[in-house]
């Protein structure tokens, strides 16, 4: 047997080349290698001139590319402006406070000790705060808000890969008092609610930003240069009187209280120039803690919520029907024996009354009366009027959340619909509507617009009604204050007073249910009017639930105060209120 070696030895004795063995024959053109080989050479003389052009022509790119590893921009945050009431009182502001953020792979290497000193500090968990560095980000923030105390004890723990960022907190020193005026912002000091809300522009400024450069646990070793300087947010000065709304608050919360309610609203608006000078809700919150916040809370009832204003709209029927020439004070309309049937639905009055004056149907609140008078006039001169003083008209003080209400169009009225809108009922408006259409009795027969803002011009306003009809209507309202009317629980002593009691069922899945909603508005004093109260109390439970008995008394309080803290002369002599009952408006 021969071996390997000695066969290749004999067939290379033999003039046989190894080459030529068929295993090995080459069966691909000779053309394709050269090409290849052609192909790798370009190739290498592609990469040696972008080599040359980066690195010896153009250093932009390369620049570009180590700048993003180290150099940074950072934002210059921008100060929110103050929010003052209308002498100066700080109602927002901001301070300063940190930002707690992470590299997470630099903190995980820190010891164990110092990680759980942090989570204190941070008061969260051990495990929350190592789930927020379980990242795969290079930067996240730990905690926002961070007071300074605390900030620089973070620092003193030098845990590398922690830092902090410079940003503000918003601070409401009035707190639930001004709460829904003022509104609050988010953790990125954007307005969310309120006034922080409307003027978020003018209030936000805008943020600054410079580039600098940091090493890699995220210190700031150099600064370049400053791209953007931060220009901060304007001051707002509003309408708002502090003491005012100290006074509306305080007042209402007791009526509240009281008569256990659902809630409660409250708006005190000057007659001359269209600030509101107050406005309250109940309940409540605390812009400075809104861990607990809810739905009910944050409601601005006296702008979203509608309602049927009840025997407050008679005035603006009674009204109409002077102005057209249809009625005077002293005509008459019967009204026995208390209920009246329009086609196939019946009305009432809350008690029983025979002929009255139409200066008696608003003293006495009568439902029948009022839709007698209502029957001399067209639907449409209702109509006109009512959307005349804003009654479903979207408002237009720039205040987010402003309903317009429910006014259906005059062309689909029937009667029964005519008679029961001219007392309060098939119409919905919110309380800041009532109480801003009641300045065509407040002022002269004219409208003007409502502002949260700080004014020393009076705007012009718009004629709705004859100053003539105004007189004759600041009369009749006045009397509803008085002895026999409906509302004498508001008078004040040493002012005389006018204004109208609203009762109204509340609606509930189309249908009205056995709840109420109790309000009163009015204006004083009336010899020279200078500011307008409205009160509403959602479902009072105890104590009654007519508007002379749960709104009107918070009226006379409030309206005591304001017009005393105002320094308003007084107009009248009597200097003594002798409690009355008076006579319950119908509903």
């Amino acid at each position: 047997m021969s071996r390997p070696g000695n066969s290749s030895r004999t067939a290379a004795s033999r003039g046989v080349s190894f080459s030529s063995n068929p295993v090995l024959d080459v069966k691909l053109p000779t053309w394709r290698s050269r090409l290849v080989l052609f192909l790798l050479f370009g190739a290498f003389l592609a990469l040696i001139a972008r080599a040359l052009w980066l690195q010896g022509i153009t250093t932009e790119f390369l620049q570009k590319q180590g700048a993003s590893r180290y150099a940074r921009t950072l934002e210059l945050p921008a100060t929110r402006g103050k929010i003052t009431d209308r002498n100066g009182e700080v109602l927002a502001s901001s301070v300063p406070v940190k930002a707690i953020w992470a590299i997470p792979e630099d903190v995980l290497s820190a010891p164990p000790e110092k990680i759980r000193q942090l989570a204190q500090l941070l008061e969260m968990s051990e495990a929350e705060l190592r789930k927020k560095l379980d990242s795969d980000r290079q930067f996240v923030y730990l905690k926002r808000q961070v007071e300074p105390e605390v900030s620089e004890k973070i620092q003193a723990l030098a845990i590398p890969g922690i830092d902090t960022r410079k940003e503000y907190k918003r601070f409401y020193p009035e707190g639930e008092i001004t709460a829904h005026v003022v509104g609050f912002t988010n953790v990125e000091d954007v307005g969310q609610e309120g006034i922080e809300l409307a003027s978020e522009k003018d209030l936000a400024g805008k943020l600054g930003s410079r580039r600098v450069i940091k090493d890699r646990l995220g210190r700031i070793v150099e600064d370049i240069r400053a791209v953007r300087e931060p220009h901060d947010g304007h001051e707002l000065n509003l309408s708002i009187d502090s003491k005012i709304q100290y006074i509306a608050f305080t007042h209402l919360k007791e009526a509240v209280e009281k008569h256990k309610a659902k809630a409660g609203a409250a708006v005190v608006l000057d007659v001359q120039t269209g600030e509101v000078l107050a406005l309250v809700n109940l309940p409540a919150y605390n812009p400075n803690d809104r861990s607990v916040l809810t739905g009910a809370q944050l409601r601005n009832r006296v702008l979203t919520d509608i309602f049927e204003p009840g025997s407050t709209m008679k005035p603006f029927t009674v009204a109409l029907a002077l102005d057209k020439g249809r009625v005077t004070p002293d005509t008459v309309f019967q009204t026995a024996p208390g209920r009246m049937t329009i086609g196939t639905n019946t009305i009432h009055d809350s008690h029983k009354m025979d002929s009255l004056t139409v200066a008696q149907v608003i003293q006495k609140s009568s439902n029948i009366g009022t839709a007698k008078i209502s029957f001399q006039m067209q639907p449409q001169e209702m109509w006109e009027m009512f959307t005349s003083v804003g009654f479903g008209q979207q408002p237009k003080f720039g205040f987010p959340g402003a309903v317009a209400g429910r006014l259906r169009n005059y062309k689909n009225w029937r009667p029964i619909e005519q008679a029961t809108m001219s007392y309060g009922h098939g119409i919905s408006v919110s309380l800041i509507q009532i109480a801003r259409a009641y300045m065509i009795f407040a002022r002269n027969g004219d409208m003007i617009p409502l502002t949260f803002q700080k004014t020393t011009e009076a705007p012009k306003g718009q004629r709705i009604i004859s100053q003539k009809t105004v007189m004759e209507m600041r009369s009749m309202m006045e009397s509803v204050t008085q002895p026999g009317g409906t509302a004498t629980q508001a008078r004040v002593a040493g002012y005389r007073v006018a204004g109208k009691t609203g009762t109204a069922h509340k609606i509930e899945g189309g249908r009205y249910v056995n709840k109420y909603v109790g309000d009163f508005v009015g204006f004083a004093p009336v010899s020279n009017p200078r500011v307008i109260v409205a009160v509403m109390i959602d479902e009072p439970s105890v104590g009654g639930y007519y508007g002379g008995t749960v709104a009107a008394p918070v009226f006379s309080t409030i309206t005591a105060n304001v017009l005393r803290s105002m320094n308003v002369p007084p107009d009248s002599s009597i200097t003594t209120i002798v409690p009355d009952s008076g006579v319950q408006e119908s509903m």
